[in-house]
């Protein structure tokens, strides 16, 4: 819900804004404090694991003239409560995108009510235009989560360019951070990287190696492959080569390996939310390489049909959480049969990892595996009944014989 004043300009007295530094959010502040009329200005910078150095954030934000600048570590929720139920999902954007910018809108939006609730607010704002996807995700997020409180967003009014916004920005003593040597706009989180604009909105131009930063050239990866072995336990990956791991640091292990071997880039054309083609750059080597892993292992322990069924569901589970739809009853009753399907996940699967490719090589679960030997055999130790096949072969293709015989 967007409040409007008699002037067509939103209205609030305390705003919470999601606040990343960069040029838009950053102008976002004095934006809302002097052309909307807004008392205060509270911001609210998540820690993603992206790396970065937060403080130097946090005090950006106080000097652009924001009253209070928070700053909050949920790369726990991150992991825990997104990135694994989108590697159970398998969930794959038009069979590639793994998610990793998108994963991250709804936990910060519940953050921000969250922190709007705390501190008495009647809005929250962020810097999201009105071309992207992350303008629905967190409108929509903080709609179902809060409606009562106003969604300001007024890098999709103020109708500036990208150089008038650095421009305004510069006369707010706001200094621009894109150089003309680094065009691009990049998101980082844990999860990998998103990287557009600049020479990269021509599609047929390919990406300089420049714009890549967690995995390496195919070029430069080692000659020699690797082995590696993920342990599932629920579908939760637990553990790599035989060591258990915390959510977070097996997040980062899976990183290090994949990244080290040149696997999880992605060059692709993405239709937005908005109904727009885009050209996006994505990095997610640790989140691709366990989705890769996780899907051998499901076709090891879950039934043909129920295997047949989640994967319809996993394709609506992606779109779904693209379009920001997390918090909606669709998702949640899909989550509900993901969950389900789950508890019989257990195992483990070997990745070999060489040259930009994941290929699978072997899967076991001890528990739960309906591969059976004296089924699957055709040695000696074959069980399996080769005369039932016949009657079974009648009745399959009685109807088709049947449509053959009226119509051909």
């Amino acid at each position: 819900m967007t409040a409007t004043a008699q002037d067509g300009a939103p209205r609030a007295r305390k705003v919470v804004l999601a606040y990343s530094g960069g040029v838009d959010t950053s102008v976002c502040i004095p934006y809302l404090r002097q052309e909307w009329g807004v008392e205060e200005v509270i911001t609210f910078a998540a820690d993603l694991g992206q790396g970065d150095e937060l403080e130097p954030i946090r005090l950006k934000a106080l000097a652009a003239g924001a009253s209070q600048s928070l700053v909050g570590d949920l790369i726990e929720p991150f992991i825990t409560e997104f990135a694994f139920p989108a590697i159970r999902a398998n969930a794959l954007y038009e069979g590639r995108y793994p998610l990793s910018t998108a994963l991250a809108r709804p936990l910060i939006a519940r953050r921000l009510v969250e922190v709007a609730r705390e501190v008495g607010a009647d809005a929250v704002a962020h810097g999201c235009t009105g071309k992207g996807n992350d303008q629905v995700r967190f409108d929509v997020a903080i709609g179902a989560l809060a409606p009562e409180l106003k969604v300001l967003a007024p890098a999709r009014e103020w109708g500036m360019s990208r150089e008038e916004t650095i421009a305004y920005g510069e006369r707010c003593g706001i200094p621009a951070p894109v150089s003309k040597k680094s065009p691009y706009s990049i998101d980082l989180n844990l999860l990998g990287r998103s990287i557009e604009a600049g020479e990269l909105e021509d599609p047929a131009v390919a990406p300089p190696e420049e714009v890549y930063a967690m995995t390496r050239s195919i070029e430069a990866a080692p000659a020699e492959p690797q082995l590696v072995e993920i342990a599932f336990e629920g579908g939760n990956p637990v553990a790599i080569d035989g060591e258990r791991l915390d959510p977070v640091a097996l997040i980062r292990r899976a990183n290090d390996l994949a990244g080290l071997h040149g696997f999880g880039r992605i060059d692709m054309i993405e239709n937005r939310v908005v109904g727009i083609k885009s050209r996006e750059i994505y990095e997610t080597p640790g989140l691709l390489l366990l989705i890769r892993a996780h899907q051998e292992l499901e076709s090891l322990t879950l039934a043909a049909d129920v295997q047949r069924l989640k994967r319809q569901l996993e394709t609506t589970w992606a779109e779904l959480v693209y379009q920001g739809l997390w918090f909606g009853p669709l998702k949640e009753a899909i989550d509900a049969f993901l969950d389900r399907t789950q508890s019989t996940v257990n195992g483990s699967v070997r990745v070999r990892l060489h040259r930009g490719n994941a290929t699978v090589v072997g899967r076991s679960s001890a528990s739960d595996s309906l591969y059976v030997d004296s089924m699957a055999t055709y040695g000696s130790d074959d069980r399996f009944d080769h005369r039932a096949a016949e009657g079974f072969i009648y009745v399959w293709g009685l109807p088709t014989r049947l449509w053959s015989a009226r119509h051909r």
